[in-house]
């Protein structure tokens, strides 16, 4: 059986890396054609004219982070009447016809362009033209996605609609450094491709780390990882810290990491972060109970973030409980699984099994512990 410290250290890293194709389109980049299938709204765009600027942004009907965009788009259209083209391509959509239905109903909230993507007879969404010859090449993952087109016809700019202001409002006033905003994209894809080159390199060293149970060889690639990667190195620290107090490890050198965790202002006042080094403590999934001394760190980070957020977060008292119930406080460990049980009725966590699990847990086990009490 795989060890499960090994296998979520290993999906932490892989969180950090999203692998990808080569990015064929991007900054710089001559803006394709317009393979659409129709425009449903608007006058058609045949082609992009010289000297004009243009945003094409991909969407579909079933995506609500597109339509909670929509509205945003419609205002920047009003805004740049006179300057900027604005050409909603529904893509990836089962139905194409539904989507004519939904921009008649949205009438002038919905007020720019908008077109079909060419799809194949018979072809799924993803199979479209402007599907295959702008999102894919651009190693776009998700929708909204938009691009700006220049008045050269280049792209100018690629991301979220709800992050276009502030680089359109440059490229309509000529203030864009294009050459410098290129550099940018390619200092960052080289730093994607250095993070995915690590992560291969990591998965190896984990697998030799669960075979040997030495982590010479892991911890110094981690350490090597925070020293070249700096904008990471929290994350490789956290790392780093899961690693050394995990049943291999080393108790004393991960409470110094772990206490050097919490000096980082993106750690030692961010609950949510340090909820989740606190349950790396007191999982039920680890092969074995964390040593008394970093139960103590865990229940102090627990509870930490527990006044953080005002005692009202069901998931972070669930982790203060179980800091209790391991160190052996049961009546706590009840009090606060109580507490979280009570937060968690009538919402959608009110059906988590582990919650009531856990309670039923903790007091099986302090009326045993009441039973074994010497009576006096």
């Amino acid at each position: 059986m795989r060890n499960k410290l090994v296998v979520a250290v290993a999906i932490m890293v892989a969180g950090f890396v999203q692998m990808s194709h080569a990015q064929e389109l991007t900054l710089g980049s001559k803006a394709p054609k317009l393979a659409v299938k129709s425009f449903i709204k608007g006058d058609p765009v045949e082609k992009f004219e010289k000297g004009k600027i243009y945003v094409v942004e991909f969407w579909a009907t079933w995506c609500g982070p597109c339509r909670a965009t929509i509205p945003h788009l419609t205002k920047l259209q009003k805004q740049y009447k006179k300057d900027v083209t604005f050409i909603g391509v529904a893509i990836l959509e089962e139905d194409q016809d539904e989507v004519g239905k939904f921009v008649e109903k949205m009438g002038d909230e919905m007020d720019y362009r908008v077109a079909l993507d060419l799809v194949p007879e018979d072809g799924d969404g993803d199979e479209g033209a402007m599907h295959k010859t702008w999102m894919e090449p651009a190693d776009l993952q998700g929708i909204p996605a938009a691009f700006v087109i220049n008045g050269d016809g280049v792209i100018a700019w690629i991301g979220h609609p709800g992050q276009i202001d502030d680089p359109l409002k440059k490229i309509t006033g000529g203030t864009w450094d294009l050459v410098a905003e290129a550099k940018k994209i390619r200092e960052a894809a080289a730093e994607k491709k250095k993070l995915e080159a690590l992560f291969t390199k990591l998965r190896g060293l984990f697998g030799e780390f669960e075979k040997s149970s030495d982590p010479t060889d892991l911890l110094k690639e981690l350490d090597k990882a925070i020293v070249e990667l700096p904008a990471r190195a929290t994350q490789f620290t956290m790392v780093k810290f899961q690693v050394l107090a995990s049943p291999k490890g080393d108790v004393d050198k991960a409470l110094e990491i772990g206490n050097q965790l919490l000096e980082l202002e993106d750690v030692g006042e961010n609950a949510e972060a340090l909820n989740s080094i606190a349950w790396m403590l007191v999982a039920p999934e680890r092969e074995k109970k964390a040593d008394p001394k970093l139960l103590k760190y865990a229940l102090k980070v627990a509870l930490k973030a527990d006044n953080l957020t005002k005692n009202e977060d069901p998931s972070i008292g669930d982790t203060v409980a179980k800091a209790y119930f391991d160190l052996g406080q049961l009546d706590k460990a009840v009090a606060t699984q109580e507490r979280v049980v009570e937060q968690v009725a009538g919402t959608e966590l009110e059906n988590e099994p582990g919650f009531k699990k856990r309670l039923r847990q903790y007091k099986r086990a302090l009326e045993a512990s009441k039973d074994e009490a010497p009576k006096k």
